[in-house]
C-alpha cells in the first residue's frame, strides 16, 4: 500500500466506501473506519499502521494546503 486510493481498495473490500465530497473529509472518514476495523479484529497491526500512516501523511498535506487557501 502506498497511496490513499490503495487504502480506498483496502476499505471496499469490506464494503465501505467513503465519499464526503472534500478529500480532508474522506481522509478523516477513512482514518475512522480503518480504526473501526482494526478495534473489531478485522485487520492486522501492520496493515492498520501502513494504511494510518499514509493516511495521516496525506492528511496532513490536505491541512496544509487548505490553510494556505483561508
Amino acid at each position: 500500500m502506498k497511496t490513499v486510493y490503495d487504502v480506498a481498495q483496502l476499505l471496499k473490500k469490506y464494503g465501505i466506501i467513503v465519499y464526503l465530497g472534500k478529500r480532508q473529509w474522506d481522509i478523516e472518514m477513512m482514518e475512522y473506519e480503518l480504526t473501526e476495523l482494526f478495534k473489531h479484529k478485522l485487520l492486522d497491526r501492520e496493515v492498520y499502521a501502513c494504511a494510518r500512516s499514509i493516511l495521516k501523511v496525506e492528511l496532513d498535506k490536505e491541512k496544509a494546503k487548505n490553510k494556505v487557501v483561508d
